[in-house]
């Protein structure tokens, strides 16, 4: 685990913020959500706030107003923005961290009720018509004939989104420290010869490493990874200058272009008036196109 004065880095994770509330998850009593097939709420953290990893017996979709959510799952980060939610089946164990002041909505799904299923955590598109049917099953006054036809709507509606992003962590010994460094600070700037002088291997098997374990080389790995970050940082109202400076880029035009090569948009365009984003592209198939 790599640490900073301006942080605490977990494995796997970004920097954990300063004054960041670690929260546990309280299951809710099955008793009271067990009339319903879909479950769904709201909460706005204050403050930056991490929840332990933990599971659910039902299913869950997530999703972020005003902020960003950062998810890991075993080897894998998705970061979930506005326009996207994030499914999560039931039974899977996972972390979680929302910017402050984020809104966070969440709903539960009965697995014996959804007439679809999953295998893994999936991005979803949170479409205006999803987000308002959602909204509108978390009241406590619907009849039952209202619920049953909201949900049944919700399961109709309810799809994957086509861009998936989620950053594949290495989980190899042999590089898993470059991860770690670079979650910690993107804007290490080290090359692929520094880091291979570092850890006493040749460029050639660094190379090979990341190739095999993200299907990335170092540097399209490298990309991805701060651009993640960027959506979070973005999200919470700093400007393209800042953000560049940030995750170490040397001017904000070569931050554009990198943005624009994984999502294939620019900032500005990703995020419009209001925050929501526009249409992107899958980023790894970006990336390896690239």
């Amino acid at each position: 685990m790599v640490r900073s004065a301006r942080g605490e880095a977990r494995p796997g994770m970004w920097r954990r913020e300063a004054g960041t509330v670690v929260r546990r998850v309280e299951p809710f009593p099955e008793q009271a959500i067990a009339p319903f097939a879909i479950f769904a709420g709201l909460q706005i953290p204050r403050v930056p706030t991490e929840w332990a990893p933990h599971s659910h017996p039902r299913h869950e979709l997530v999703w972020v107003r005003g902020g960003t959510l950062t998810s890991r799952v075993k080897d894998r980060v998705f970061t979930v923005s506005e326009g996207h939610g994030l499914w999560m089946p039931a039974g899977v164990v996972h972390g979680g961290r929302a910017t402050a002041g984020a809104k966070f909505y969440e709903a539960f799904f009965a697995p014996d009720r959804a007439p679809f299923a999953f295998e893994g955590p999936r991005a979803i598109a949170m479409t205006p018509l999803l987000e308002s049917l959602l909204t509108h099953l978390s009241r406590t006054d619907l009849d039952a004939a209202a619920r049953a036809r909201a949900e049944s709507v919700v399961f109709d509606v309810l799809e994957p989104s086509e861009h998936q992003l989620a950053l594949q962590l290495p989980g190899d010994a042999r590089i898993d420290a470059i991860a770690e460094v670079l979650l910690d600070d993107p804007a290490d700037g080290r090359s692929l010869e520094e880091w291979a002088q570092c850890l006493g291997m040749s460029e050639r098997t660094i190379t090979r490493a990341f190739r095999h374990a993200t299907g990335l080389s170092f540097a399209q790995w490298r990309q991805v990874l701060r651009v993640h970050l960027a959506l979070t940082l973005l999200s919470e109202g700093l400007d393209v200058t800042a953000v560049s400076e940030t995750l170490g880029y040397a001017q904000p035009s070569t931050f554009i272009a990198a943005f624009r090569r994984v999502m294939g948009t620019t900032p500005g365009a990703f995020f419009d008036a209001d925050g929501a984003p526009g249409d992107v592209r899958n980023p790894v198939s970006a990336v390896q196109n690239s």
